[in-house]
């Protein structure tokens, strides 16, 4: 059973400087988002120096980034199954 469960795994991207600059887009897009949309950007525990944060709480920095990892994981497998990475 197990080698037919293995050979159903789907291939997984490889890291190359390609996937990580989507990611990084991904990552400042959401922070950009949350820059623009975030009512209280700066309620709650604080980072040791916020203002190199934009001024946001760590709340909002790791909801942020939280976003931005999930549109890099589908921007990088949607990008990989059209051929494009």
């Amino acid at each position: 059973m197990m080698p037919t469960l293995l050979a159903a795994a789907v291939d997984t991207v490889t890291w190359s400087p390609k996937t990580a600059i989507v990611m990084i887009l991904c990552n400042v897009m959401a922070i950009a988002v949350a820059k623009a949309t975030v009512q209280q950007p700066a309620v709650g525990a604080m980072p040791p120096s916020p203002e190199m944060f934009g001024g946001f709480s760590l709340g909002t920095i790791i909801g942020a980034t939280s976003l931005g990892h999930v549109l890099g994981f589908g921007a990088i497998m949607g990008l990989t199954n059209m051929g494009m990475l």
